[in-house]
Order: structure tokens, then sequence, then C-alpha cells
């Protein structure tokens, strides 16, 4: 479990392709903490940690998860936003987060207001019932608040996807790879699981 609460960024150092998947090596001033076996949010991917030194740890890449996100597109040099797991006595901050990408979107805007940003995002169709406007959502593992959405169902563009604004104050940008992000950019999405959870629990009462 993860609160979308961004430690820091990491750096790929390194990638290899094997037959299996992707092994990717990433930079983090926390590597020498880490323990084998220990779960760690990448941009908001769960994954887990199967190597480390002091200035380093590995991670492999299955090829549902290359299907599933776009971790598998990442070069040396690209900047990731990671999370470690929460731990039972640790602050709860963000939101429920638990490092399973539902989607990814892209950038589709970046406007700078004073000393803050308000960045938009598309919203893939299949992912817009559990999105709600002053709700949350992690993207790339950022726990953000939706301050406007724009649900498929009004005639947004071709009327495939949605759309939807966060705003983001300075440290969250400069904290996290935001601050790196293009219009055209992915994204990983992953919608509050509570949604999701109301939604089990209620189709067959809707049915």
């Amino acid at each position: 479990m993860f609160t979308g609460i961004v430690a820091e960024t990491g750096e790929i150092l390194d990638r290899t392709e094997t037959d299996e998947g992707l092994r990717l090596r990433v930079a983090a001033s926390f590597a020498a903490d880490l323990e084998h076996g220990e779960s760690i949010a990448v941009s908001g991917a769960c994954l887990t940690v199967e190597a480390h030194d002091d200035e380093s740890f590995e991670l492999f890449c299955s090829e549902e998860t290359i299907e599933r996100t776009y971790l598998g597109s990442l070069e040396a040099g690209d900047v990731v936003n990671l999370e470690r797991a929460l731990p039972a006595d640790g602050r709860f901050d963000g939101h429920f987060v638990q490092g399973h990408v539902d989607g990814t979107g892209r950038v589709t805007g970046i406007e700078q207001l004073g000393d803050d940003w308000t960045f938009s995002f598309s919203l893939p169709r299949p992912l817009a019932r559990y999105v709600v406007e002053k709700g949350s959502i992690a993207v790339d593992g950022i726990s953000l608040t939706v301050a406007r959405l724009e649900k498929p169902d009004t005639g947004y563009e071709g009327g495939a996807e949605g759309e939807f604004d966060v705003a983001v104050i300075p440290a969250t940008y400069d904290l996290t790879n935001l601050r790196e992000k293009s219009v055209g950019d992915p994204v990983h999405l992953e919608v509050d699981v509570v949604a999701k959870y109301v939604e089990s629990l209620t189709e067959g009462y809707l049915e």
C-alpha cells in the first residue's frame, strides 16, 4: 500500500531486455536502506526490489507490466517517481494507492499560474466512471485532486476520451517528475480504489 506522496525522483541508470521482460536499474538516495523483495512504487507502478547497492536498485518488469504501463519505453537518463511502501505505523497523508496502474493517459496541457501549475491529462473511457471532480487520482504515483473533469460523454474530441485538470503546487512540481513532462508525454493513472469497491458492492442492486 502507498499514499501517493512521492519521496523523491530517481534516474534510470540502465535497462536490460530479456526474453521474460525488462530489468531496470534506478538511482535512489535511499537505495542502501532497501531490502530484497521490498515493494516500491516506480511512477505509480508497484514493483519488487531484486537487488541493490548503496546508490541504486534493480527491478524486473514482466511482460504484463510492460503491456499495462509505459515503463517499457524508459531509457537511461529518464526520471521516475519513487515511493516506498507505507509502514504499518507510518503517517498517512495522500490517499490509498495500491500501485496497480489502471491505465495510461497523456499530458494534454501545462499552464503556469503564478507559482503554481495546472496540468491537464487525457482520461481513458474505461476509467472515467471512477473519477469525480474534487476526488483523488494518482498520476505517475502522485496523489492529486481532480480540479476539473470532462467526461467522455460530453463530446470531448472524438468522443473516445475525457480530460481532467489538477492543480500542482511548487513543492509537488519540484519533487516529482512532473517538472520533466511535456504535452504528449504518457502518464500512469490509478483511480481511487474506493470507487471500484463501491461499484463492486452495488452492481447487483443496480442490475
